[in-house]
């Protein structure tokens, strides 16, 4: 690719209209007067590998990768990090000038950092972590709360086997139980995340009891539409300190952005704004 051509980016997927990732792109885009453009891009499964490739011919120096495309892409790619490998999944990437497509998974990066601005005195290493889940999401928020520190981390998921698969793969600093159990095990925790999509419009509500959530403690649910969903607003009820799940989305999009456009963005008020509306 000449650099005389305008960078393009994307977000894969398929559906791809709901994504929000051109808002956040574009907003950013427009704020630092670069040149580029960020676009949609609905990619059915059967035509990925043969698609995938021809993206950088047509001046693509990156790509968000959604559902159902982030583990396929895994075997497409030429060069894969470490922590995507770890995840299983990829969610950014990269078009070299050398033909070949890097991918990485920024989703823990976003996470992380979701956490660490909205409370910046959190110590991961202070107490243990209860997740909720066992999907894709839940794979980038282990390695990364492993990776930071936090000594030990209660899994529940509604499906039992699927924690279980999880705890193998990522050690004995992750401990499975019940999900009837789940709400015995808050009083424990410094920090509680829900990954699955319970509380979600148009989906169940999490049912499970949060009387055991400690004053202080830290609740991130990764659901961000409602942006207040029923655990937050419990959870601020019982004085806990609450973040949600729009900051994840902005932060996993920083590091992909700023390698593709060569600039790295803030997250800010205005962003979330951007994507809000």
């Amino acid at each position: 690719m000449s650099d005389s051509k305008i960078p393009l980016a994307a977000v894969i997927g398929h559906p791809v209209a709901h994504s929000k990732s051109p808002n956040v792109h574009g907003y950013w885009l427009r704020k630092y007067g670069l040149k580029g453009h960020y676009i949609p891009m609905d990619i059915e499964p059967d035509k990925l590998a043969d698609l995938l490739p021809r993206l950088a011919d047509l001046g693509f120096v990156g790509a968000n990768v959604t559902i159902p495309h982030k583990e396929r892409v895994m075997e497409i790619a030429d060069l894969i990090t470490d922590r995507a490998t770890l995840i299983g999944a990829a969610n950014t990437l990269i078009f070299r000038k050398d033909g070949r497509i890097h991918a990485d998974n920024t989703d823990g990066y976003g996470f992380i950092e979701n956490i660490r601005q909205a409370i910046p005195d959190w110590n991961p290493k202070s107490g243990p972590a209860v997740v909720f889940g066992a999907g894709g999401a839940c794979r980038a928020v282990l390695a990364s709360l492993l990776d930071v520190g936090v000594p030990r981390i209660i899994l529940s998921n509604r499906t039992r086997i699927r924690a279980e698969k999880l705890r193998e793969d990522f050690g004995n600093r992750v401990q499975v139980v019940e999900w009837v159990q789940a709400g015995n095990v808050l009083e424990e925790a410094d920090l509680v995340v829900n990954t699955t999509s319970l509380g979600m419009t148009g989906k169940p509500e999490m049912r499970v009891p949060l009387d055991g959530l400690r004053p202080g403690a830290i609740v991130n649910d990764l659901v961000y539409t409602p942006l207040q969903t029923r655990l937050l607003a419990t959870a601020e009820d019982r004085g806990c300190r609450v973040v949600d799940g729009l900051g994840m989305l902005l932060h996993q999009a920083v590091p992909g952005f700023e390698r593709w456009f060569g600039k790295r963005p803030v997250v800010d008020e205005n962003v979330r704004a951007a994507v809000l509306r």
